[in-house]
């Protein structure tokens, strides 16, 4: 009779999605295609800093992360096996296209492994996917536009990284937006790398050819490197979409008090990496009503409120948040309800 009690009180746990299962000895892997911005530190400072606690309280045994050396789809597919190899229990994993490591993903799942995707997320169905809506940000910074430009004009497009979930969805949006706006017209758009430097030189390049900008779309990373690119030009200051980077929002800041520049900043908040990990350690955990695609808000800063954050964000850095693991799993309640 009380191993029958038991079983019902098992049951009873599992119908309703609460954790069952210890991962103090559960070994996380991290999968990171690139580093190359102050995005993608910061991505990996938060990481860091909340997993390094996770592992120091016995949450779980590792949280290791990997990062490849190039951008490549195939390499990040040789690592994902490689952690199979090495026996991870869950792969966090920020990947290089959204369907070209399906099949490497799915081996994973195939072999009992958790894998959670964020910000580049994958398409496999197996996988679990911390997402933003970045199509609507793109609409949004044409909504923001608008708003300061109401008789249109000519925008240009700064892209991130070729070939990433984000990339596809974000130059969607602004598509989207400007269909609903035909007051503007995006001709042309150049490869950022969601990098300054590489967007400064990349909009250097196409500046002497293009007509009058009222403003420069982006997708964040970039947008202080489009400022220095035409200031060099000697062109007129266009309205920058901002990303919530230090320099950007310190330039904005600067531009503000000098004239009433005004602009909007948009970006995914680097510590969302550290929502991916604790959703991989509540799957471990036996959790069985988390959704595979939870969507978290993006983190954006208007010309009321960009001044307040900024002495919080380190010189080079990017406004960001950190999750602990009660805030995650209220995020996961969120998705649930």
């Amino acid at each position: 009779m009380k191993k029958l009690l038991t079983s019902v009180a098992v049951l009873a746990v599992c119908a309703s999605g609460a954790a069952l299962a210890d991962t103090s000895g559960k070994k996380i892997a991290f999968s990171n295609n690139y580093a190359g911005n102050s995005w993608r530190q910061a991505m990996l400072k938060s990481y860091d800093q909340i997993t390094k606690k996770a592992v120091e309280d016995k949450v779980v045994a590792a949280a290791d992360v990997f990062t490849t050396a190039d951008q490549e789809v195939p390499t990040q597919a040789a690592q994902i096996q490689n952690l199979i190899l090495q026996g991870y229990d869950a792969i966090v994993i920020n990947a290089a296209s959204p369907d070209a490591l399906n099949g490497a993903v799915k081996q994973a799942c195939d072999a009992g492994i958790v894998v959670v995707s964020f910000d580049g997320v994958v398409t496999e169905p197996c996988a679990y996917r911390v997402v933003v809506d970045y199509e609507d940000m793109g609409k949004q910074e044409i909504e923001q536009m608008k708003a300061l430009h109401p008789d249109g004009g000519n925008l240009l497009e700064i892209r991130g990284l070729a070939g990433t979930s984000i990339d596809d969805a974000i130059h969607k949006g602004l598509e989207e937006g400007v269909k609903a706006n035909p007051q503007f017209k995006i001709v042309n758009s150049v490869t950022g790398n969601w990098d300054q430097t590489t967007a400064q030189k990349a909009v250097a390049t196409v500046l002497p050819s293009l007509p009058d900008i009222v403003g420069v779309v982006t997708q964040g990373g970039d947008g202080y490197g489009a400022a220095q690119a035409f200031a060099a030009a000697g062109k007129p200051r266009p309205t920058i979409i901002m990303g919530n980077r230090q320099d950007e929002l310190q330039w904005w800041k600067e531009q503000k008090e000098k004239d009433g520049y005004k602009t909007w900043s948009a970006s995914i908040a680097p510590g969302v990496s550290t929502l991916a990990f604790w959703v991989a350690q509540q799957v471990l955990d036996g959790r069985t009503d988390i959704p595979h695609d939870l969507l978290v808000p993006y983190l954006a800063f208007t010309q009321d409120d960009f001044e307040a954050v900024l002495p919080t964000i380190p010189e080079g850095g990017v406004a960001s948040k950190e999750y602990t693991l009660d805030e995650a799993k209220k995020a996961i309640e969120a998705n649930i309800k």
